[in-house]
């Protein structure tokens, strides 16, 4: 088993293209690639791709729902999009708060709480909020590190061929949440709870 890594240089003729049918001719198991997964529609004739080739890829969206948006604006047809994807994953890095100065400040408002996302069962009578005071540690910043937020959605059959095709990031959002899917913000929202970061950092790195 091992992992083979290709540099593109389009002044030899190695373009993205050269390169991936290259990569499917060694019949492999898994494709990490910068784009879609779509293209293993066209491959070459003379020796189809294996059906249990796994292709990981990355796209610049706002959130998991959005992503099956991005395809449309590239001239990809959303129904192509839906059989070739089984699952998406968001994440955001966000600062972790120092542990050497944090604190908890007692004096939150429970409004704010619940405005930024929490029920008032999880805020009840008491409304704090870890902050820190900054210190030599966190060269005076009130962070050190980072910690990640991840908004994972499985792509069920309510998601993948809704009204023939057409994408509604609305509608994909609400069915990920009806399957149990935790949005950035319910993810931050946890890292607020457990101490590990502030409410201005899930602010700044989330959507409500």
């Amino acid at each position: 088993m091992g992992i083979n890594q290709v540099q593109i240089r389009e002044q030899v003729g190695l373009n993205f293209a050269a390169a991936l049918r290259s990569f499917l001719r060694q019949d492999p198991n898994i494709i990490l690639v910068e784009r879609s997964a779509t293209t293993r529609r066209r491959r070459s004739r003379s020796r189809p791709p294996s059906p249990d080739i796994f292709v990981l890829s990355t796209l610049h969206t706002n959130d998991a729902p959005s992503t099956h948006l991005a395809p449309r604006h590239m001239g990809i047809e959303p129904f192509l999009v839906g059989t070739a994807v089984n699952l998406i994953q968001a994440q955001r890095l966000i600062r972790r708060i120092c542990a050497q100065c944090k604190f908890e400040m007692t004096d939150v408002p429970s409004k704010a709480l619940i405005d930024i996302g929490f029920t008032p069962d999880q805020v009840g009578g008491r409304s704090s909020s870890t902050r820190a005071k900054a210190c030599g540690t966190c060269n005076g910043t009130g962070y050190k590190g980072r910690v990640g937020l991840y908004e994972v959605m499985e792509i069920s059959e309510g998601i993948r061929e809704p009204d023939h095709g057409r994408r509604h990031r609305g509608r994909d959002q609400a069915e990920g949440a009806r399957r149990g899917m935790l949005t950035l913000r319910m993810s931050g929202l946890e890292k607020i709870k457990l101490g590990i970061t502030t409410l201005e950092e899930v602010l700044r790195e989330t959507v409500f």
